[in-house]
């Protein structure tokens, strides 16, 4: 097993610890992500079938633990776009 390997297997067992210890929805919501790739918010409830309020709150847990990460959409900047940490 090379350096990377072993770092890149180091950094998912972190951020599934980190994962772990947080709500149900925000455990879906990372699951959607990791599992779709980018999404904005309106697709994530889609995806998981959760209500807006619930996805907006499990972001904000999961970005507070800093696994996952936004960034503003290009087609509407008043939207962002959600991934796993380091997919973007």
């Amino acid at each position: 097993m090379s350096v990377t390997d072993t770092e890149h297997t180091s950094d998912e067992s972190t951020q599934s610890t980190l994962v772990s210890d947080l709500p149900p929805s925000a455990k879906l919501v990372y699951k959607v992500l990791e599992y779709e790739g980018a999404m904005t918010q309106e697709e994530i409830a889609t995806e998981s079938r959760l209500c807006a309020r619930t996805v907006r709150y499990a972001l904000t847990k999961l970005e507070n633990v800093d696994c996952i990460d936004s960034r503003p959409s290009l087609r509407d900047a008043r939207r962002s776009i959600y991934t796993v940490d380091g997919e973007l």
